[in-house]
């Protein structure tokens, strides 16, 4: 049995690692594809609507899904099929058939996304303590690594075809393979009835939190380079460094996150989190230079980096199964995401981009306000529960 978790942890964080790949490449390819295809700022706009959209109608009807199905089940399909949908987005000849390829690749990617974490919470209470920090930190190590890939692939003349098809076809057998490594969930009497309505309000609440804290990421993501040389005068090459020194932020904190969460507790460390992300990033605000609002972004990126895991693991605890609640919470978080780009831009329109970069303080400021709103301690969750072996070899495929 020590055997067959080790193997699920394992193959749950590759799972992570491949999807902040597979995502990561697409984006720091976009150039590249704007070339390929000619197409204009809105165009491209247009191209990532339809990718966002797709994964939140996939992770808007997970609930019921993963209350059938279970993550295991769905990991070995979504996992290759988001692989698929890659080389299909690498291979789309023109526009329209490039939006229907996000729209499926997007689609594919919102069932891993769902399932991935429900996974990660299922191997984490068979641990019975613990992990999501951790498992999250292989999407930062697949995004970084995505980024240092497309920069060796623009070195080396590697069209965007070539570079996404490379990843493509890596990831695709490996997905496969990872399939055999999942946990199936126990299964939990009269879920699936359930699950059709009302979650319990602390699904509601996380969720909240997580829509929070993801529109800090697409708000850091989207503009910290524009702002970073438009309000603040940096050359490019600094601005562009605002991103990766938040994102190495991330994962550090990541990294050490669970044993934080073991000597802290949940509630104490999303207080905190919610706090530092809104003083740096008021930091970020009045920085006199670029150098020491870059040097902030590091600190915005430890703040903000450790809620979504926390908030999705106490979410895979809430329900008898991690997956429906998981699937709620994470739809939340999701269209933060989207809506947090989009705000920003309305706000600076409105008034200036400095100004409207200040709904990131705010945003800081509730999810401190909503983590007093958890209960103390932590959940009876993170205690062992009755997790079912992995399939022998012979049957997994």
């Amino acid at each position: 049995m020590t055997r067959d978790l080790r193997s699920a942890r394992y193959g749950a964080v590759l799972t992570f690692v491949l999807g902040g790949l597979m995502v990561g490449t697409m984006t720091v390819r976009i150039p590249a594809l704007t070339d390929k295809l000619g197409l204009s700022e809105s165009m491209v706009g247009a191209v990532l609507l339809a990718w966002g959209l797709g994964a939140l109608v996939t992770m808007q009807s997970m609930r019921r899904v993963m209350a059938r199905a279970g993550s295991r089940a769905v990991l070995r399909v979504g996992g290759p099929l988001t692989a698929l949908g890659l080389l299909a987005v690498a291979f789309a000849p023109n526009l329209p058939m490039l939006m229907m390829a996000v729209a499926f690749f997007g689609m594919a990617f919102g069932t891993v996304d769902v399932a991935m974490n429900a996974q990660g919470s299922t191997v984490e209470r068979a641990y019975a303590r613990p992990l999501m920090n951790g498992m999250h930190a292989g999407w930062c190590v697949g995004a970084i690594s995505a980024g240092a890939l497309g920069s060796l692939s623009i070195a080396l003349g590697l069209s965007f075809t070539a570079n996404l098809a490379l990843v493509g076809l890596v990831s695709l057998p490996v997905m496969v393979v990872l399939g055999r490594t999942y946990l199936p969930e126990a299964p939990a009497a009269g879920t699936t009835t359930r699950t059709r309505h009302r979650m319990p309000p602390i699904v509601y609440l996380l969720g909240a939190i997580m829509f929070f804290a993801f529109m800090v990421e697409g708000t850091v993501a989207d503009w910290n380079g524009l702002y970073m040389r438009d309000e603040l005068g940096a050359p490019e090459a600094l601005a562009a460094l605002g991103y990766p020194v938040f994102e190495a932020g991330m994962l550090i904190a990541r990294l050490t996150g669970d044993r934080l969460r073991t000597r802290f507790g949940v509630r104490g460390m999303l207080t905190v989190s919610g706090l530092a992300t809104a003083g740096f990033f008021a930091v970020v605000l009045v920085a006199p230079a670029a150098l020491v609002a870059v040097f902030a972004m590091f600190f915005v990126g430890l703040g903000v980096a450790t809620i979504s895991p926390l908030t999705l693991s106490l979410a895979g605890t809430a329900t008898g199964t991690p997956g429906p609640a998981i699937a709620q919470a994470g739809a939340m978080g999701y269209a933060g995401l989207l809506l947090g780009p989009v705000a920003i831009g309305f706000l600076s329109d409105a008034t200036s981009l400095r100004t409207a970069l200040g709904i990131g303080v705010v945003l800081g400021v509730l999810i401190a306000l909503a983590s007093r709103l958890l209960p103390h301690g932590e959940p009876a969750a993170i205690s062992p529960l009755p997790v079912m072996e992995p399939e022998p070899a012979k049957a997994a495929a």
